[in-house]
Parts: structure tokens; sequence; C-alpha cells
């Protein structure tokens, strides 16, 4: 029964786009007539709500992207500050993806900058690396062309132009959200309620605040409209014009999705499940789900072509699910139907896909030469509980907050903005509707051609079972790792502001209650108005002189014990010097001196991570002569002590940096429940600043201040037993 439902689906997309095209019209009309409206009259009326719409959500983009960068400019100063203090600004990783986008603006022409970085032994000492392929710098390329290409060089400053880019990207990330939440409620009052909800849990939604140049405020954005034109891809009844163009926007902004970030096809796989799950019940058009698959397919092997024939998108679990899903569909067609052989398949269709699935990503990774990260399955063994380690890297990992289950804050902030009761309460109800159709298929109902207000069928809508599932998949992955916050959270905002604000929702609602006494058509459309309207008034009376205080705020930013060192390091320090220290003031020294580095603050690359845990080992009590061999190994020739770390005093003891390396080097002793940290030799961070013997034999410092001690790496050295 449920494979003849699913018949039924692709028979009805196999309709002529013409012939449906042609009469929907004519329906309309007869609508029309009935309530003594002219066709003009709703001509004009759905023009007026859809020009109103755009602009609002055109307007709330640009609004926001505004306030990012009157509330940049507030936090830094950046428009008072020299050229050097505002690049410290970027911190860790985000330095060195602006150091490269500096790079290729010096380059003599954009193909000699492209070649430089392809071919890049100017970072990292005794590495040469394709730095395009590996840190997915395609943004800082984009970026760089256009600056050039528009000829901005005389109007703005290369800094500016560059979070400009990225401020004007989280503006189409609110505009995708805001048209989401419209094309499923049909009221762009939704859109305009997950835009004030996405900026009041700003801390939770973006992480745009800390580190401009990451990866996925650039990616992010271009994923929220593929969402948004799956949404519409995704609605039945949908006219041939539309159909086409949400197909052509899904196909653009996958790919363009894909280029912008490493991780990006984990997330398509999550997306891919859900499509997946929605199909497995009949509840969608199969022939759509398929074409989004194809259009996985293509993405990933022009990606695959583009990146450098990236075998990491070859062994990717979306390529092996979407190959499974695939031959999957094949098997059931070469199957008649009604035979026992496909009603088997059909009720062990998801096992069929999972078993496949698994199976294609173990012979990929058998036959296809890739760079797995190890420390990604490491990591996620020790994190489930099923290993322990000590291995400085992992337990590094393990440490950092984003990866790290969600705290009570996070769900009380939400709380307090009322998005979580909200997004419950739209939840629980679509998932005992999407369980009363899914009862209704096992039992042979077929699915309604077209879901009236009346009927209170919110579940039997494709594209709101989609983001359901989706929505739920994303919360799990925010329940274990909260880094993953920033992608589960801003579709709350549109799921919980769709749900309030659609009269479908509510009519589902009224027909389980079965309201007698208001008629609930009308209660669930004034409902639909009132609920988000004084949602709305209060928000704005609770969190709107928050936002203006924090527009109207002068922050200080100013480190000038680090502005002092890049100083010294350009004035003092020899053009081929290679300077050791910390990964994250690497990243810093990289962008604003241009010297060579040891290490960077990268963790996709195996030889990176070892090289980062080694040099960390400044920080540990080893000997002066083992130190020493560590960082003329990688032609060391400048040390950079932190005090920040050398005396860190954290929150959590035994996640600081020392304490993880002393659990590395087996320098940790346990008497009566407490942990001690023993060795022969001192700290080393501590031990070099005394001046003694055998310190100094191998070390002269050149250069300090309050916050970093520089030493001279000494060439000629007597060792001594």
């Amino acid at each position: 029964k449920m494979s003849s439902g699913a018949a039924d689906l692709r028979q009805r997309k196999k309709q002529n786009c013409t012939e449906s095209d042609k009469m929907a019209p004519e329906e309309r009309n007869k609508e029309n007539s009935k309530l003594g409206r002219s066709p003009k009259y709703m001509l004009i009326q759905r023009f007026a709500k859809l020009f109103f719409g755009c602009l609002a959500a055109v307007t709330s983009g640009m609004m926001y992207a505004v306030y990012l960068s009157t509330y940049h400019e507030r936090k830094f100063w950046f428009s008072s500050r020299q050229e050097l203090e505002r690049e410290i600004t970027f911190q860790g990783d985000s330095a060195i993806y602006y150091s490269f986008y500096k790079e290729l603006l010096k380059a003599p022409s954009f193909e000699r900058g492209v070649y430089e970085l392809t071919h890049n032994n100017k970072t990292v000492s005794l590495k040469t690396i394709n730095a395009v392929q590996q840190m997915t710098l395609y943004p800082e390329l984009i970026a760089s062309v256009l600056y050039q290409a528009s000829g901005s060089e005389e109007v703005i400053e290369p800094v500016y132009f560059y979070i400009g880019i990225v401020f004007g990207l989280q503006g189409i990330y609110v505009t995708a959200l805001f048209v989401t939440s419209w094309v499923m409620s049909g009221t762009w009052l939704a859109g305009m309620l997950t835009v004030a909800w996405f900026i009041i849990n700003r801390t939770d939604t973006t992480r745009i605040d800390y580190s401009i140049p990451s990866r996925e405020n650039w990616a992010l954005p271009y994923f929220a409209c593929q969402v948004a034109a799956l949404t519409g891809y995704l609605k039945k009844n949908l006219n041939c014009s539309a159909e086409k163009f949400c197909y052509l926007l899904v196909s653009a902004s996958t790919y363009t999705f894909m280029m912008m970030w490493e991780y990006s096809h984990y997330l398509l796989f999550v997306q891919a499940v859900s499509l997946f799950l929605l199909d497995s019940f009949a509840l969608a058009q199969t022939e759509k789900v398929h074409e989004v698959y194809k259009i996985y397919l293509f993405s990933l092997f022009l990606g695959y072509l583009l990146q450098f024939e990236n075998s990491a998108l070859l062994v990717s679990p979306l390529l092996s699910l979407v190959a499974a899903l695939m031959l999957s569909k094949c098997l059931q067609m070469n199957m008649k139907k009604g035979t026992f052989m496909s009603r088997l398949l059909k009720i062990m269709y998801i096992y069929l896909v999972f078993t496949i699935t698994v199976t294609i990503n173990f012979l990929l990774k058998v036959f296809v030469p890739h760079k797995e990260n190890e420390h990604l399955l490491k990591f996620i063994e020790v994190k489930l509980g099923l290993n322990t380690t000590k291995n400085f890297t992992m337990n590094w990992l393990l440490c950092q907050e984003s990866l790290q289950a969600p705290s009570q804050d996070f769900f009380l902030r939400l709380t307090q903005s009322s998005l979580l009761p909200f997004y419950i309460l739209v939840l629980i109800i679509c998932l005992f509707s999407v369980s009363q159709v899914i009862f209704r298929r096992i039992c042979g109902e077929p699915l309604k051609e077209t879901v009236k207000l009346e009927d209170g069928r919110i579940g039997e809508r494709p594209e709101i079972v989609y983001h359901v599932i989706h929505t739920i998949l994303l919360g799990c992955l925010a329940m274990c790792l909260e880094g993953m916050k920033y992608l589960w959270t801003p579709y709350v905002c549109m799921l919980a502001a769709f749900g309030v604000c659609s009269p479908e929702l509510w009519m589902t609602l009224f027909k389980w209650l079965r309201l007698k006494a208001v008629h609930p058509i009308l209660l669930a459309l004034i409902l639909s108005m009132a609920v988000p309207t004084i949602i709305g008034f209060s928000l704005w009376k609770e969190f709107f002189p928050r936002i203006m205080t924090e527009l109207s705020e002068l922050q200080e930013f100013y480190d000038p014990d680090t502005v002092e060192l890049m100083t010294w390091i350009k004035r003092q320090a020899p053009v081929a010097a290679v300077f050791a220290g910390s990964p994250q003031l690497m990243g810093v020294i990289k962008l604003c001196t241009g010297w060579m580095v040891s290490s960077l603050p990268l963790y996709n690359d195996d030889d990176l991570l070892k090289r980062n845990e080694n040099i960390y080992q400044i920080y540990s009590k080893r000997s002066a002569e083992d130190i020493y061999k560590i960082l003329t190994s990688y032609k060391a020739n400048f040390l950079v002590i932190e005090d920040s770390i050398c005396n860190e005093v954290g929150p959590v003891r035994g996640c600081r940096v020392k304490d993880l390396l002393d659990i590395a080097n087996g320098h940790v002793v346990c008497e009566e429940g407490d942990s001690y940290a023993y060795s022969k030799y001192g700290r080393f961070c501590h031990e070099i600043k005394m001046n003694y013997s055998p310190y100094v034999n191998y070390f002269t410092r050149v250069y300090w201040n309050r916050s970093y001690f520089v030493y001279r790496i000494n060439t000629v050295i007597s060792f001594q037993s």
C-alpha cells in the first residue's frame, strides 16, 4: 500500500507543467468569483503582498549587516586604529585566512598569487603546502578578484572591503531565513519574527563576533539560501517556472556552499538523511527528492575536480549515501509492483540503504587513496566514552568549549527570549501531525492533492516535514557538541516563527481539541496574527534597549604588548627568521609581519597537529636540550614564550595547556585521589627566564615585555652530558 501511494505521487509529478499552470488560474478565478472578487483585484493584492514581503526581507538583511558593522566598529574602534592594530583583532585561524588575502593583493598578478598559494613554502618552515586546498581559500580568491576588478583600491581599504563582504553575506543569511519562514507560513510576519529571534540570540546563532573570516561565516549564508530554495522546491502544486527557479537556486547554492567550507559535505549529509526519511514514508514526490540527490552528485564531482582532486569528497558519507539511494531505487524499479519481494524491500528499505551506504563507504576508503583525519575518529571514540587517551591533541580538543556538551546557560538564554518554549510547542504539534499522516499512509489512505486550512493536516506538507526532521537531527548534534548550536539555533528561530504565524498549525491543534464554542478557522486566523504580535512587542520592550546600548557603548580593545612584539619583529628580526611558539600567536605573527613560522592554528592536517604538540613542549617539564632539539628540527630561529600560557590559571583544572602536557608526558603522579605534576626538570617556560646554565647555552633573550619573552635559538652549542 505504501508503494502504491508512492506511485500515486510519481504519477502526479509526471503531469504536464503547462496543463497544471493553465488549470490553476481557472480554479482561482472560480474561487474568486464565489467571493465576489475580480481576478485583477486578486492580482494586485498578490503583487502588493509579494512586493512588501520582499522589501521587508531585503530591509531586514541590510539592517542586520549595518548592525554588525556598527557593533564591530564600536567594539574595536576600527576606523581610528593603525593597520597593525586592526590586524591584531584577527586571532587564531582568522589571522591565517586574512594573511593569504593580503598576499593575493600584493601579488603582481592574480595568476601569480594563486600559484604562490598552491605552492606555498613561505608560511610553514620545511613544508610546502597547497594553501588553497588545505585551508579552503576560495573566499579569499573571490574577495581579492572582486576588490581588484571593481577598482576599489582607491575607494576603500582592503580590510574594510573584506569584512564588508562577510557582513553582507550575514545579511543574505538573515534574508534567506526570512524567506524560508515566509514560504512555509504564507506571511512575512513570520520572517520578521525569525529575524528578531536570530538577532536577540546572536550569541548562539552565529560566531561572527569572534571570528569574522572563519569558513562557516562565508559558507552558511549559501546553505541558508539552499534551504530556502529547497523549501519552495518541495512544496506541492508548484507552477513550472517557480519549480525550475527553485531547482536552479538549489543547484547553484549547493555547489557554492561545498566550495566555501571543507566540512560542508557533512552538513549536506545530514540534509540528505532528512530527505531520505521524508521519501521513505512517501511524504514527498520521489522524483523531486532524487533530483536533489543528483545535485549532490554533481556538486561532489565538480568540487572534486576544482578542489585539486580532493579525495575527502570521494570518501565522504554523503557520496556513499546518495550512491546507496540511487542503487536502492534501481532495485525497487526492477521489482514487479505488488510482488512479495517488492513489499519486503519496502519494509526493509531503511535497513537496505544503511547497509549499502556502509559497504560503499568502506570500499571507497579501501580503494581511494586519501588522507583521513585519524585524530577525528579517535576524538569521536573518546567523546563517546569508547576509549581513553593521554594524547595531548585529543585531550586539548576535548577541553575546547565548542566540543563539549552545551551548558545550562545556553538553554536559559533561549528560554528567556521565549524561543525554546515556542519551538518545543511547534515541534510537538508537527510531530504528532506527521505521525498521523504516516499512520494513514500505512493504512493505504492517499495524501490530498491540496491541503486546505480547514483540514488541519499540517503534517501532509512535505516542506514542513523536512524541516521538522532536519531540526531534530541538527538538535541531536547540538546536544552533543556546543559548537553545533550555530547550525541548529538559526533553524530553531525559523521553525518557531513559522509555527506561531501559521494558521494551519493552530488549526491542526484545534482539530485535535475539537473546539465547538468558537469557530476554529476564525480562531486560528486570529491567533496566527495575535500571538506573533504579542511576542514581537514583548521582545521589543525587553531586548531592543539592550541592543541599542550595545551599539552606543564604546568598548575598548587594546593590546599594547602584542603591538610592541609585532613592531619589534618587523624592525629587528632577520627577514629569513623562523618563529616558534603557540599556534594562535604564530597566526598573528604571520599576518602582521609576514615572517615564516613553525606551526599554524589549523586542525585538519596530521603533520601540523604533530608540530603543534611538539612546539607546545616549551610549556612542559622537559630539559633545555630536548626543547632545543625540537625547535631546531623545524629550523626555528626565535622562540616566543607567552606568559598567559606559562602562568595560566584556568577555570577547569586539567584543561590548561601545561596540565595536558604533563599528562601526555607522564609527569603526573596520583596520590590519595589528588594529582601532582612531577619531573626532574622544572617547567621550561619558567626555568628559561632565570638565565642560568644550561638554558643560557641554548637560548639568548633578545626582547621581552609584560606578556611575551623572545629568545634567539643559538646556532653553536657545546652539548654536555
